[in-house]
């Protein structure tokens, strides 16, 4: 028999059922019974009977809530932690078994490296890839991240490592594994040759010991075979050659030693590099021919002296090679691996930069390589002439109210100029655009020229009122070509100390993406200084130090009527604004600041990784 009610099957005669109503008497000798307990039973024994049914029926209950939570929505299935499992899709060279069970897989460099995350769990697991010693940054994969599906098209020997793939959907731990990536390659063999003395000398000679060394980048480590002409070179194949491995590197032989040379160690040397055919990819080889007249190379640099030019102008390097055998290459670089200028034109050993720019100046090297003995350099200096616009100030600051500018004072006057070459860097003064020269009372001051940045001062001794006005210091270079520099700076009692304000209500403003915005500080002073902008980062509830880019690119961007207006906002430009005084009118030593913060709205985006659907309990 099947109950109604819980859908278990009872064995027995079903029970006598009663249903009782309101004002309805008991009839004698009948009891209220429970389900499977018969009328006419005793009180005592009908009452732990039935403690005992309604036990099962919470317990039956109780089974029921959480099969019912364990179960999904429409045979989804049983909710379950993730698991995983990584395999290879594309062609391996050889997959195996560490230890931990731990896979290898090998790829020749070049080739496509496809890997597959097989995940289980309910909800859907989320996956995410990651490389051992690095973020995802590292990765640079043709596809999602967050996809069961890694692929590395045209996979390079940096990209080897150990690849995670994790699994997580919230219940238990995330599930993790790996699988190591071992990329295989060979790089062409190069051979250099060196002497045995320290001298280098032009040619070898008879009874001089030679070392060739022959070394391939490689994964796996490369095997290497020396030959002769066309007899291969072997360990006690020859009293004059010499085969040994170095303790300092790793690898199999590759160096051969030539004892006192004789003439028929004049030849054709070839070395061969193997990897036994890993990942099918086959011997490379190098050739070397060695003959009386090998010898490293010399070279010399035209001009000898650095040149200075002014911008626009041309310049022409020569670097003239006057020893070496084999011939050697040539190749130009410039100072701390940065590129040559994309207008240089190479002709041989000739560097020519037409339209030169300051930003063209510095170090360029010339180098010149046979593979024999260590390569020759020979460096060479480009200075372009140039004017920075430098700092001035004055002493007392006037915009400090206890140490202000006074009659009978000293006031002293100092400008600071960054010019290249520094030691063509001249000053002058002028008041009230009239020439001054160093007197008794207005002493005119010169920095050694050789030191950059150049200073000059001016110190006006016992200040009096006909010493007020303008006062001009002007930088120039001897040698012309560049336009000078001049900066004006105001000696009156009526200067005034800048101050600046935000307009009311603007502290914070708020713009839509794409709109246009103008940022606003108030300023005033005598004289009206120049404002600067830029932007800084918070750090907690303080203004850290300027870090970010302004909206043109630029650290800084300067402002004469102190607005700063940015069109097309993006939501990147949101964040903290620095307005503060410069100090180019040569008064603020102590510039002052104000913040505004920029509010950036725009419409959300929404990308699902997937949806999925619960009962409801």
């Amino acid at each position: 028999m099947v109950d109604d009610l819980t859908g278990l099957r009872v064995e027995g005669p079903r029970p006598e059922r009663r249903r009782w109503k309101k004002g309805q008497r008991k009839r004698r000798g009948i009891e209220p019974t429970t389900w499977g307990v018969r009328s006419g039973m005793g009180g005592g024994e009908a009452a732990t009977r039935a403690e005992e049914e309604e036990k099962m029926g919470l317990l039956f209950g109780l089974l029921w809530l959480i099969t019912s939570f364990l179960q999904g929505v429409h045979g989804q299935g049983v909710y379950a932690s993730p698991t995983v499992r990584i395999v290879q899709l594309g062609q391996a060279c050889n997959v195996e078994e560490e230890q931990y069970s731990e896979r290898i897989y090998t790829i020749r460099e070049g080739g496509t490296l496809e890997l597959q995350c097989l995940v289980t769990g309910h909800p859907r697991p989320q996956i995410r890839w990651t490389k051992t010693a690095g973020g995802t940054s590292d990765l640079q994969v043709n596809s999602s991240l967050h996809s069961e599906t890694l692929r590395i098209e045209n996979i390079h020997r940096h990209q080897g490592g150990r690849y995670y793939c994790k699994a997580e959907n919230g219940l238990g731990s995330p599930a993790i594994r790996s699988i190591r990536v071992d990329v295989y390659y060979m790089d062409d063999p190069v051979i250099t040759v060196h002497q045995s003395d320290d001298e280098v000398k032009e040619q070898f000679y008879f009874e001089r010991t030679v070392f060739l060394r022959c070394a391939a980048d490689s994964n796996p480590l490369v095997h290497y075979t020396w030959l002769r002409g066309r007899e291969v070179l072997s360990e006690g194949s020859d009293s004059g050659v010499e085969i040994y491995k170095p303790f300092f590197t790793q690898g199999e032989t590759k160096i051969l030693k030539l004892k006192n040379l004789r003439m028929r160690d004049y030849a054709v040397y070839t070395c061969i590099a193997s990897v036994r055919n890993a990942c099918d990819m086959r011997d490379k080889h190098s050739v070397f021919s060695l003959s009386n007249n090998t010898a490293p190379p010399f070279i010399r640099l035209l001009p000898e002296e650095p040149v200075v030019v002014n911008p626009g102008q041309s310049v022409t390097l020569m670097c003239k090679v006057s020893n070496g055998d084999p011939p050697p290459a040539l190749r130009w670089l410039k100072q701390e691996g940065e590129e040559l200028p994309k207008r240089s034109i190479i002709d041989e050993g000739r560097l020519t930069i037409p339209r030169i720019t300051a930003d063209d100046g510095g170090t360029y090297t010339c180098t010149a390589s046979n593979n024999v003995g260590n390569p020759a350099k020979k460096s060479m200096s480009i200075l372009v002439r140039g004017l920075c616009k430098g700092r001035f100030w004055i002493t007392p600051d006037p915009y400090h109210n206890e140490d202000n500018i006074q009659i009978g004072r000293e006031v002293k006057i100092s400008c600071q100029v960054e010019a290249t070459p520094p030691e063509e860097l001249q000053f002058s003064w002028l008041k009230n655009g009239r020439p001054l020269r160093s007197s008794e009372r207005m002493i005119i001051t010169h920095t050694d020229t050789s030191v950059s940045p150049g200073t000059t001062n001016l110190d006006i001794i016992d200040l009096k009122f006909t010493d007020f006005g303008t006062y001009t210091c002007v930088a120039s270079l001897r040698n012309g070509g560049i336009p000078e520099i001049s900066i004006d700076v105001n000696i009156s009692t009526t200067t005034v100390p800048p101050e600046l304000t935000i307009p009311k209500g603007q502290s914070q403003l708020i713009v839509q993406e794409g709109d246009t915005i103008d940022l606003q500080c108030l300023v005033s002073g005598k004289p009206k200084p120049i404002i600067l902008w830029s932007r800084v980062e918070e750090s907690g509830a303080a203004a850290a130090a300027a870090a970010a880019l302004m909206p043109d690119g630029s650290a800084q961007m300067e402002s004469y009527d102190g607005i700063l207006r940015i069109s097309n906002v993006t939501r990147e430009m949101s964040g903290t604004y620095r307005c503060q005084t410069s100090q180019y009118n040569g008064f603020n030593v102590k510039p002052r600041e104000a913040l505004i913060q920029l509010v950036v709205q725009f419409p959300p985006t929404i990308e699902p990784a997937y949806t999925e659907v619960r009962q409801a309990l």
